[in-house]
């Protein structure tokens, strides 16, 4: 087991847009079926942010509720870190205008991107720098306009996605027990084309030509990402629980990236793992890359399904290809 980053989780807070788009929705336009969606991915409705709702605003109501969560005050944070993937704008971070509209004075802020694993590399990145004594309360936030990215007319993405936001407050820990006790942060870019927007950035500038492509919407070997996403949530759980010297039982709960259920249970029975020790929201959120993890963790929590003391390991895998898993004592 790797040394305890003494921190705690202070806060949560998480947003829905209002608007559901069930799979019935998709039948009137797609040739697809409510069946054949929840047979394949568990997903029975998902969230579609209004059109004056992006990445940005998600986010600041996400945050107001986790700072309200940890009885903080926006002038109380000194570290925010947001991980996305579909930025409020291209530059600058989504971060600093999360900063402006919180009212939090000069508080240092960047942006991550590793996409779905995006709010782990996050958490873990804010939680290091906190150990080094200069920052005491921390905001790390998931937040997601994926249907900005998505191509309604590409029936094998456009199903999956959905829109949100997830914000956590970390602050040091106040007992003796509570901390990051592992953690694994990981890579693979020869993934990287499996799953891509192709235009938008240097490689791609945006041109007419692009956007009469539809370059600038999510796109996706769905068969390659779904070998990749089987195969890397099994080994990130079992090594995190291997590496910290602890069984499945020990765990209060597992927190994954929400891509698909068939993939988790399909995890979850390899590894003996019963469902009922998951966090499992896709069914009414889709997934919602970087903002699943969060979204998902803070539900539990309003369930009443963690509590100080317990552990829980948060595993995320997505773009890039990245992964990423975090083991967590509350």
């Amino acid at each position: 087991m790797n040394d305890r980053i003494a921190i705690m989780i202070r806060g949560l807070g998480s947003y829905l847009p209002q608007r559901v788009m069930t799979n019935a929705d998709f039948e009137e336009f797609l040739d697809t079926s409510d069946e054949w969606i929840i047979t394949r991915t568990g997903i029975r409705e998902r969230r579609i942010a209004d059109d004056d709702e992006n990445t940005l605003t998600m986010a600041v109501e996400a945050s107001k509720r986790a700072l309200d969560d940890a009885g903080l005050i926006p002038q109380d944070l000194d570290l925010i870190v947001v991980a996305t993937t579909t930025p409020y704008v291209p530059l600058p971070a989504t971060a600093c205008y999360l900063q402006k509209e919180l009212g939090c004075g000069h508080t240092a802020a960047f942006d991550v991107q590793a996409a779905c694993s995006g709010f782990v590399y996050a958490l873990v990145n804010g939680a290091c720098l906190m150990s080094s004594g200069q920052y005491r309360h921390a905001l790390i936030v998931g937040t997601e306009k994926m249907s900005a990215v998505t191509d309604f007319k590409d029936r094998t993405v456009c199903i999956l996605l959905g829109d949100a936001a997830g914000a956590t407050i970390i602050s040091p820990a106040d007992n003796g027990v509570s901390g990051i006790y592992d953690y694994c942060l990981g890579a693979d870019g020869s993934g990287a084309p499996m799953l891509w927007i192709p235009a938008g950035g240097s490689l791609t500038p945006a041109t007419t030509d692009t956007v009469n492509g539809r370059l600038h919407y999510l796109k996706m070997n769905g068969r390659e990402v779904y070998k990749f996403a089987v195969v890397k949530m099994q080994e990130v759980i079992s090594d995190t629980i291997a590496r910290a010297g602890l069984s499945v039982d020990d765990l209060a709960l597992i927190v994954p990236h929400q891509s698909n259920q068939r993939m988790i249970e399909s995890a979850g029975q390899k590894l003996g793992i019963p469902l009922s020790k998951f966090a499992l929201n896709i069914d009414h959120c889709g997934n919602t890359s970087a903002a699943s993890i969060p979204v998902a963790l803070d539900e539990a929590y309003r369930e009443g399904r963690i509590k100080s003391g317990d552990w829980i390991l948060l595993a995320g895998f997505g773009a890039g290809y990245t992964w990423a898993s975090a083991l967590l004592r509350l």
